[in-house]
């Protein structure tokens, strides 16, 4: 049966098979999601905030529960995308500003939106736009002119 879960903050919705992961619905969505460990529940790289629906998700099992404790940014609504299976409707998935800061379009769907977290440059790292600020058009404009290079960045650590 399909389940609808909703990616913040780009306001979309995905319409996934019940027991499928957060990550399978990520990535169909040519989200910028790293998988280190292969999806294993190891790495954390596929690290969430569930903002709405928790008890929507399969229950956290012990991989998942120890491979978060050992990171920094973990809260009580953190999971790890390939570990979490949608079992429900309601779910809403706070996305990390690395995931989608590099799809121009959905940045620009946010334009005169606030920031609900920082927004980091896919290269520097720096700080686009800081929490509570308003996304303006000039900084997409700005990410776009760094597309070419975001793709450039890509292959070379692909490579390397």
């Amino acid at each position: 049966m399909v389940k609808i879960i909703k990616l913040d903050p780009i306001a979309e919705e995905i319409a996934v098979e019940t027991r499928s992961n957060i990550l399978s619905a990520l990535l169909s969505k040519d989200l910028d999601v790293l998988k280190e460990c292969g999806g294993r529940g190891m790495c954390a790289t596929c690290h969430v905030y569930i903002k709405e629906g928790m008890e929507g998700l399969s229950d956290m099992n012990r991989r998942e529960r120890r491979t978060l404790e050992v990171i920094t940014t973990a809260k009580a609504n953190s999971r790890l995308a390939c570990q979490a299976q949608i079992m429900g409707e309601g779910v809403v998935v706070q996305l990390p500003a690395g995931m989608y800061i590099n799809a121009i379009e959905n940045v620009e769907a946010l334009i005169g939106r606030r920031a609900q977290q920082d927004l980091l440059h896919p290269i520097t790292g720096q700080v686009v736009v800081e929490s509570g600020k308003l996304i303006t058009r000039s900084i997409v404009t700005q990410l776009n002119e760094t597309r070419f290079q975001v793709g450039q960045y890509l292959v070379r650590t692909k490579e390397a």
